[in-house]
């Protein structure tokens, strides 16, 4: 299921707002052909796998300290995303173990800001956790 409540067509440009056709971009990364070198690579895939209904992806790349069990995408009242910007970031970067990455996603109805946490779990990019503001 997707976030638009269902299953999704794969988009030709990336969620992610690279510019770049998704299968060449953030599928990579959902498929598991390859790793997010940063904490900005692994926020804007998760951005994207939240954008396509990906929730195995999500769910893969959620530290399993702070891992929820499911993440209903799909149900009633899921939004539906329509971009991303970055704000700020603090580390994060290949030789990093932490990082940290200020984003706004712009859904249906508003925008979800978030200051996500992300650290580096068995040599890869895992989100921890993430403070919300609304918007």
């Amino acid at each position: 299921m997707s976030a638009f409540g269902a299953a999704a067509a794969a988009p030709d440009e990336c969620p992610c707002g690279s510019g770049h056709p998704y299968a060449a971009c953030c599928a990579l990364l959902h498929r598991g052909e390859r790793e997010a070198a940063t904490a900005v690579e692994l926020m804007r895939s998760r951005y994207a796998a939240y954008a396509v209904g990906d929730e195995a992806y999500l769910l893969r790349t959620w530290h399993p300290r702070t891992r929820p069990a499911d993440l209903g995408l799909g149900q009633a009242g899921t939004p539906r995303w329509l971009g991303l910007s970055i704000l700020a970031t603090a580390d994060g970067n290949e030789g990093d173990s932490v990082g940290e990455v200020e984003f706004e996603a712009r859904h249906v109805g508003g925008v979800l800001r978030e200051r996500s946490a992300f650290t580096r779990r068995a040599g890869h990019w895992v989100y921890v956790d993430g403070t919300v503001e609304q918007a």
